[in-house]
């Protein structure tokens, strides 16, 4: 018999066995859609933790933040291979590339500092304090600015990209996670943590103009934003849950379990897929298709492999990028896409 699942509301008592994709139900008919991995590129260094990813898709160009090692590794999407490593950046977490200055910021998280890499020569050109354990960052375009969210400082630190000076210092009102730039509102969303918050910075006036507060998401830490849609999405550290808060009407329209503390997330606007990458290894995807405003519905949850809690996309192929510790001893950066297939599951 035909077992297809209505993935649409999915709870948490549906489970992924292991080798077998949800089946995501689109108006016509049933498809199974599953996230293989392509191909695993070793990195070097040694096995220690990994943090953000960025793409820059004028050089294909993908910057991996190795956080237990200080340094920013450079792979080429195109050509599959490692073009450099930039290093002394200790403990760095973030990193953004912003391919129309050449320019890549990395937060040096253990010297409270960020740090500015010509993205030709891969050297660190500038070195800027910030506030206490620098994580996430963001480059609002229209100002011109950096912005750094200090986690333990409970502030945002924004930096002046033309001359890498500081001109503020945002109070948040807690332990601040992910910063974004959403471009159609023109603000800087920042993830409060511990207020479960997020709170929305004008940055041409550097004042928060919004607080969202998020309930069934607890302790937002990573985001993601469908700009045409104008939807926000959180990683719900404290509960295992990925949350959609409508900025138009401020309220959360869905709350979805995902793996165990969701970490970093990405959104593909062309497939309209949400990946959530958790702590536990398991990369959760959500697709907005044929639903109403503000719905996701689970499309598949593979593990990608041990701490894969940190993804890039590659927004020209759609493929994604997520670092894997200690697989046979080395640490990976395993290539993913996602795949349909036709529904031949007749028989279960």
């Amino acid at each position: 018999m035909r077992r297809i699942a209505r993935v649409r509301g999915v709870s948490g008592g549906l489970a992924l066995i292991a080798g077998v994709s949800f089946l995501a139900v689109s108006a016509a008919t049933a498809q199974i859609i599953t996230l293989p991995k392509l191909a695993d590129y070793p990195l070097p260094g040694d096995t220690s933790r990994y943090d953000y990813l960025s793409f820059d898709p004028t050089s294909h160009r993908m910057y991996i933040a190795h956080l237990g090692q200080g340094e920013v590794h450079v792979f080429d999407t195109q050509s599959k291979s490692l073009v450099g490593t930039v290093q002394g950046i200790p403990g760095v977490h973030g990193v953004i590339a912003v391919p129309e200055l050449g320019r890549v910021y990395a937060t040096a998280t253990n010297e409270n500092t960020l740090k500015v890499i010509d993205a030709q020569t891969l050297t660190i050109v500038a070195t800027v304090p910030t506030g206490s354990y620098p994580d996430g960052l963001a480059y609002a375009a229209n100002v011109g600015k950096v912005y750094v969210s200090n986690e333990r400082g409970g502030s945002d630190t924004v930096v002046d990209a033309t001359n890498n000076e500081v001109v503020a210092t945002i109070a948040v009102g807690g332990e601040a996670g992910n910063t974004v730039f959403e471009p159609v509102s023109g603000l800087v969303f920042v993830a409060v943590q511990t207020q479960n918050q997020l709170v929305a910075i004008d940055p041409t006036t550097d004042q928060p103009v919004s607080v969202f507060d998020t309930p069934g998401c607890v302790s937002p830490h990573g985001l993601a934003f469908d700009s045409e849609r104008q939807l926000a999405f959180m990683g719900c550290q404290g509960n295992a849950r990925m949350a959609v808060l409508d900025l138009q009407t401020k309220q959360i329209t869905s709350v979805q379990p995902v793996g165990r503390t969701p970490d970093v997330l990405v959104f593909d606007p062309d497939l309209h897929r949400v990946y959530v990458a958790a702590e536990d290894g398991t990369v959760s995807v959500f697709g907005e298709e044929f639903l109403e405003h503000g719905a996701v519905h689970l499309v598949t949850a593979p593990n990608a492999g041990p701490n894969a809690h940190s993804i890039g996309l590659d927004s020209e192929t759609h493929h994604v990028y997520v670092p894997t510790a200690n697989i046979l001893g080395v640490v990976v950066l395993r290539e993913m896409s996602i795949e349909s297939l036709p529904d031949e599951l007749d028989e279960i």
